[in-house]
């Protein structure tokens, strides 16, 4: 490999490094050890997983004028005549010591391929990313040992606020919000209209990219779904044509009638297909970070089992897909997908809406939304809608978004 074959990556990585921001980062990236020999980002399309390894370059390698690391894309037509092998062996001749490969489930057998450049070229750090798809553990070279995983999330409300250049405050952990919600909600609000950026998060701010694109914002939802599930999906699972098909059909019956108990039989007969390959295909959406599925312990001890509730992955998602959205789906999709965003086991309980982590019991619900169904249960609380500040066990729902 010589230097006129390499100058079109180096190139490459100068035009994408110029047209990144570095003014506002993602709450991942102060988690991030970039000590590491061998990182991997997974995340969703869509969520900011390029800009984050191209920040990391920008800061650390171009503005110290440092030209020992590489940034490439997987999917680069580059790659159709060289490997990715052709250019650790260039970077270990030399002397670069940091790769950053980005959509790697864009290259095939691409863990054999890292397994083998981490053992050949120890001298040579790997951070790549790669779709939410991704089974890090699948595959004849197990890298699930060997490796520190991160997953890259949408934007929290408490991240939107930022980038929207409002005031910046610290994640909050669900124990604050539980013992101390009324303190936390009232000195945010104190600096910020919360209720209506709150409505203009849930429409159009948990991709970053909505600041890019404005009114065609749901245009590219729509877009974002049709390349997960037609692009990346076949570079990690083998489905045919005709099983996308039938997974994007499943997408749209399920988004039109969320959150609801599926009837299984009933939805794989619509879809033209049998109940395991059902169950598999629901897998699949909420893999790709489309569909949220909740399930009682119960049921999750089982592998593909049927789940009690499904939601659409963040409310962005819902506005795009359904033409009239549900408010309490709405709310119940938003709160399930911050807490797990934020690590929280959660699963559907017997009375309530959700339990997480095995204890807080949670009802869901607008401003006049009562204690009924927790009534005298023990740390159960109502999450309520359109209101700025709690009382008691009380807790504005957009509260629920400062937890990462």
């Amino acid at each position: 490999m010589n230097d006129s074959e390499m100058q079109r990556l180096f190139d490459a990585m100068e035009h994408r490094s110029r047209q990144i921001e570095t003014g506002f980062h993602r709450y991942l990236c102060a988690k991030v050890d970039w000590r590491d020999h061998l990182i991997c980002i997974k995340g969703a399309r869509g969520t900011g997983k390029t800009t984050m390894l191209l920040q990391h370059y920008i800061e650390e390698y171009r503005r110290k004028k440092r030209h020992d690391a590489l940034y490439v894309s997987a999917d680069d037509l580059w790659f159709s005549t060289h490997s990715l092998t052709d250019v650790a062996a260039y970077m270990h001749s030399h002397g670069l010591v940091r790769l950053f490969v980005d959509e790697i489930h864009h290259m095939a057998e691409w863990q054999r391929v890292i397994k083998n450049l981490s053992d050949e070229y120890g001298d040579i750090d790997i951070a790549y990313s790669g779709s939410s798809l991704l089974k890090i553990e699948r595959g004849k070279a197990d890298l699930s040992r060997r490796q520190a995983v991160y997953n890259l999330q949408g934007l929290s409300f408490r991240e939107y606020l930022e980038f929207e250049g409002g005031a910046s405050f610290p994640a909050v952990t669900l124990e604050d919000i539980v013992s101390n919600h009324r303190e936390l909600a009232g000195d945010i609000a104190a600096s910020v209209k919360i209720l209506p950026h709150f409505a203009k998060y849930e429409k159009a701010g948990f991709y970053p990219f909505y600041k890019s694109v404005h009114s065609l914002y749901g245009e590219r939802l729509n877009d974002v779904v049709n390349q997960t599930l037609e692009s990346d999906l076949p570079a990690v699972e083998d489905v045919t044509p005709a099983t996308i098909r039938k997974i994007k059909r499943m997408l749209m019956v399920l988004s039109e009638s969320c959150p609801q108990l599926p009837k299984m039989n009933a939805l794989c007969a619509e879809i033209q297909t049998t109940r395991a390959q059902g169950l598999t295909m629901l897998d699949i959406l909420e893999r790709a970070a489309l569909i949220q599925q909740l399930k009682s312990e119960k049921a999750s001890l089982k592998n593909l089992s049927r789940p009690d509730k499904i939601y659409p992955d963040n409310p962005n998602m819902m506005f795009a897909l359904v033409s009239s959205v549900d408010t309490g789906t709405l709310r119940e999709a938003f709160f399930l997908n911050q807490l797990r965003g934020a690590g929280h086991d959660v699963k559907y309980p017997p009375q309530g809406d959700f339990i997480v982590d095995g204890r807080w019991l949670f009802e869901v619900g607008g401003p006049g939304k009562g204690f009924g169904q927790v009534k005298d249960l023990p740390d159960s609380f109502v999450v309520a809608d359109d209101i700025e500040i709690g009382f008691g066990n009380k807790i504005p729902l957009w509260l629920f978004g400062f937890l990462y």
